[in-house]
């Protein structure tokens, strides 16, 4: 009985598909080809009424080779790059960076950065995933990994040196429709940039034998932070759910194909694979599952520019149309449709203009709130009382620091909860008059603080529609908080309002003290003060910093042994 049924099914199948080649070959084919499926499948679904006649139906339409019936459009025959990314290609290769305050402040970013990874050293949690991929491997002519004894492969070494920068969140920070920190890019210049100075002095001959200086760092940099910064402007990665490390991939991958000499069409190959590539989602940014990644997600997309960059560079091409094409694209698949929007053209206003995090470890939303509570601290100490005294807080703040830190109710399970909470980062420094990194470790006093966290649990978010248009004003680009205090005894202070954050473009001069003090801090627990002398006082000698020889650079920050790692 089977077997005759099987017969009837495999003629009836022969006959559906002779019925749809003559569909196809008819002109009208949409208004003959449906009756005369369904009633195949109809046939199909009565040979064998166990399965459902739309089973056959989806059955008899699937052909791997039936592109003309897939969902998606024809496309055209132009295989032209978006202009998009012909745009970030012919910056990198075209555009001279001849702005003094952005190599100026790009000197001193570059300071910053390197300071905040050594200071990531010193936290277990980030040195267990530093090193090479198999223990005690050494890569002749690698790329040092500062405040290490590691020597590794360039893939490698912008994973730890991206990981370690960016492991307290305590590097530049750049505020718009999307956040990030574009020194995060840091991880990929310095790892390529000193792979192929030590490669080419060598005798090797990659970029045509060209060696690096500190210069050109820093003018990678400018270029990094400009394509980040201004993919971010007005384009919510957030949003969609995607997590902003997909810009470091990007600005990262334009940039070191250019320092590998790759040509402006390979540049724009590199750049359409790291659109292409998979993206990170923000889950582990977000309750309930915040977690350590949101530390070491940078590197990895660090180690992800790289790596593609190199497959450019062994001849694996692009794919032009990453961003446009129907269905398939980055824009169907993972914006819901929409175009990438700019507010300027690329030059140098991101480094000019970004955000450097000087007084405090915290989520840079925070910063003013946590500044206004330092303030507070002090008023309460004046009036002869404490945090203890405290009824409710109101902070009045932006749309961007509610939607990604107000936390008031949620439970801080771990560091990465903790220094993510506007309302933790504020309780901090109102009970004990400071905020480190170590106050956000399990355990910690901070941490286990049962002040605090009653405390945390009676500061309330309100958005101020001002303060959020200011954040996205070019000409302000302010990140306000604003903090009112009402005690037990009915007691209500006058409101604290920062709006900009010592870092800040308005307060960059005042800052600059700050940030040396800061990097000659990172420096300490690594170096002898000779050592840490030498190392600021290069830093502050601009001509000499600049014309040095990247793995020069470099090996002064390279340990043969560390108490860290």
């Amino acid at each position: 009985m089977s077997s005759a049924v099987n017969r009837s099914l495999r003629a009836a199948t022969r006959s559906l598909r002779l019925q749809q080649g003559s569909i196809r070959a008819a002109t009208n084919t949409s208004s003959s080809a449906a009756p005369a499926t369904v009633a195949a499948a109809s046939k199909l679904a009565h040979l064998s009424p166990a399965v459902p006649a739309s089973v056959h139906l989806s059955r008899s339409r699937f052909h791997t080779s039936a592109a003309a019936r897939s969902g998606a459009p024809a496309m055209s025959s132009n295989n032209d790059y978006d202009p998009e990314i012909k745009d970030i290609a012919s910056y990198v290769h075209n555009y001279p960076v001849d702005s003094e305050l952005a190599f100026d402040t790009a000197r001193w970013v570059f300071l910053d950065t390197l300071g905040c990874g050594l200071e990531g050293l010193r936290f277990k949690e980030c040195t267990k995933l530093l090193g090479p991929v198999v223990e005690g491997t050494t890569v002749p002519n690698g790329p040092k990994v500062p405040g290490t004894p590691f020597q590794l492969d360039p893939v490698n070494a912008a994973f730890n040196i991206g990981t370690m920068i960016r492991w307290l969140d305590y590097n530049d920070c750049w505020l718009a429709a999307e956040w990030g920190h574009p020194s995060d890019n840091l991880g990929a210049i310095l790892a390529v940039a000193d792979w192929i100075t030590r490669t080419n002095k060598a005798g090797g001959n990659i970029a045509g034998g060209k060696t690096f200086t500190v210069r050109d760092v820093l003018e990678g940099m400018i270029k990094a932070h400009e394509i980040q910064g201004c993919l971010a402007l007005l384009n919510s990665y957030n949003k969609v759910g995607l997590d902003h490390v997909v810009l470091v991939k990007v600005a990262s991958a334009a940039v070191v194909s250019k320092m590998l000499g790759l040509s402006e069409k390979q540049t724009a190959d590199a750049v359409t694979q790291a659109w292409v590539d998979g993206q990170s989602l923000r889950t582990y940014r977000h309750s309930p599952n915040t977690m350590s990644r949101k530390s070491w997600a940078a590197g990895d997309a660090c180690q992800r520019a790289v790596n593609l960059a190199l497959k450019v560079l062994k001849g694996e091409p692009g794919v032009p149309s990453v961003l446009s094409a129907p269905v398939w694209g980055f824009y169907d698949v993972l914006f819901k449709g929409k175009k990438f929007e700019f507010q300027r053209p690329y030059g140098s206003y991101v480094m000019e203009n970004v955000l450097f995090k000087v007084s405090y470890p915290a989520e840079f939303h925070s910063q003013t709130a946590v500044e206004a509570s330092e303030k507070i601290h002090h008023i309460l100490k004046g009036m002869g009382k404490s945090a203890a005294d405290i009824k409710g807080v109101t902070c009045r703040t932006h749309e961007a620091c509610i939607r990604i830190i107000d936390k008031q109710f949620k439970p801080m399970d771990n560091f990465a909860d903790r220094d993510h909470c506007i309302q933790y980062m504020c309780s901090v420094m109102l009970t004990f008059g400071r905020l480190t990194a170590t106050d956000y470790t399990d355990g910690g006093e901070a941490a286990s603080s049962e002040l605090v966290e009653s405390l945390r649990q009676k500061i309330k978010c309100v958005e101020d529609p001002q303060f959020t248009k200011d954040y996205h004003d070019p000409s302000l680009r302010t990140i306000s908080n604003a903090l009112t205090v009402e005690l037990n005894d009915g007691t209500v202070l006058d409101e604290v309002v920062v709006e900009a954050p010592l870092g800040h473009r308005l307060r960059r001069e005042e800052a600059k003290p700050e940030i040396l003090k800061k990097y000659k801090r990172h420096l300490g627990p690594h170096y002898s003060e000779q050592k840490v002398k030498e190392l600021v006082d290069l830093g502050l000698d601009n001509k000499k910093l600049e014309g040095m020889a990247v793995d020069e650079y470099v090996d002064l920050y390279a340990v043969k042994e560390s108490k860290f790692v």
